[in-house]
């Protein structure tokens, strides 16, 4: 295991001791609510509304709670597939959720056969990485492994909380050169989390009226497809 796997593990450790991912967390929650929302337009948008046969990754899947909502969603569990490189994470998801296939490991290294999976999503995993080429292994794995005609949903900050020195962010062109070949469709979201765990406690609605201004909003979905040729 190399130094910045052994950093990553540490730092989200360190993460799950808090309650900043609970369901009673207020911001949490109102976060949720809006990522769905919007992951269920570009589902609609990229006509993926049948996944009852589609083959879906979750690259650091912790517990595994987007993988269930995407049984939710219509997908079959044992099409599911989960990687997470922290052994407890992998534990509880497969004690919630013993249908769906879960593995601790490393996403450069997937173990999975070449143009296998319709869907692959990301969630907050690449700002967590801090070395370039780890990154970039990552990626190529995410594109052996996805079928021509599939595609990778990513969610990822744009914005950083200039406090935290674990995480770093990742441009636009930089995600372009992490994905050559491919097309990436960018759509800005999320209030950023600084301003709305203090306004969220005060007004739900007027944190959405915000978010949907994009003024503030911290995080990207991307959908990335590769370019037919």
């Amino acid at each position: 295991m190399n130094i910045e796997i052994k950093r990553i593990i540490r730092y989200y450790e360190s993460r799950n001791a808090s309650n900043i991912y609970s369901y009673f967390n207020i911001n949490n929650l109102f976060m949720i609510h809006s990522r769905e929302r919007k992951l269920m337009s570009l589902l609609l948008k990229n006509g993926l509304t049948d996944l009852s046969n589609k083959t879906i990754l979750d690259i650091g899947c912790g517990s595994g709670g987007m993988l269930r909502n995407f049984i939710q969603y219509g997908a079959a569990p044992l099409n599911l597939y989960g990687i997470d490189l922290i052994e407890e994470r992998i534990k509880k998801a497969r004690e919630i959720s013993p249908n769906i296939n879960y593995i601790e490991g490393d996403a450069s290294k997937l173990p999975y056969k070449c143009n296998f999976f319709d869907i692959i999503s990301q969630y907050t995993v690449f700002t967590s990485i801090k070395d370039k080429e780890t990154k970039q292994n990552i990626a190529k794995e995410m594109l052996r492994v996805l079928k021509t005609s599939g595609v990778i949903v990513w969610y990822d900050m744009k914005i950083l909380n200039p406090f935290n020195k674990n995480i770093k962010s990742i441009s636009k062109n930089e995600i372009r050169e992490m994905f050559p070949g491919c097309e990436c469709l960018f759509y800005s979201v999320t209030f950023n989390p600084i301003i709305s765990r203090r306004l969220a406690k005060i007004s739900v609605l007027f944190s959405h009226f915000i978010e949907n201004l994009k003024v503030f909003n911290s995080h990207y979905f991307v959908v990335i497809r590769k370019k037919i040729s």
